[in-house]
């Protein structure tokens, strides 16, 4: 990894990690988030998932819009270092602890 690619890839955790810890606070049941990217194609090769610890949590998360906040919060702490999202849906996806660890038994 280059240190353009270094400093990008530090960026964008720096940010993800602001959003956590702010997305644990405030709402019920979420957990954590992760990422890829291709960086040679980066932003729009950037996938952020964000996991919920059930599905409950995951359909309230979503029917009390808190996953549209999310998005917004999630662009802004990203536009905040320099990363402009064109298409957050493509870019952010959302699951839950349970169904992850039912794809893992599968």
């Amino acid at each position: 990894m280059n240190k353009t690619v270094k400093k990008l890839d530090n960026n964008v955790v720096r940010a993800l990690n602001v959003l956590c810890e702010q997305a644990k606070t405030n709402i019920p049941g979420f957990e954590w988030l992760t990422h890829t990217a291709d960086y040679s194609n980066f932003p729009a090769s950037l996938v952020v998932t964000c996991v919920f610890d059930t599905r409950l949590s995951l359909a309230n998360a979503k029917q009390n819009q808190r996953d549209a906040a999310l998005t917004k919060q999630m662009q802004k702490e990203l536009l905040k270092v320099g990363i402009l999202l064109k298409n957050a849906k493509a870019n952010i996806s959302f699951d839950s602890e349970e169904a992850g660890a039912k794809d893992r038994l599968l």
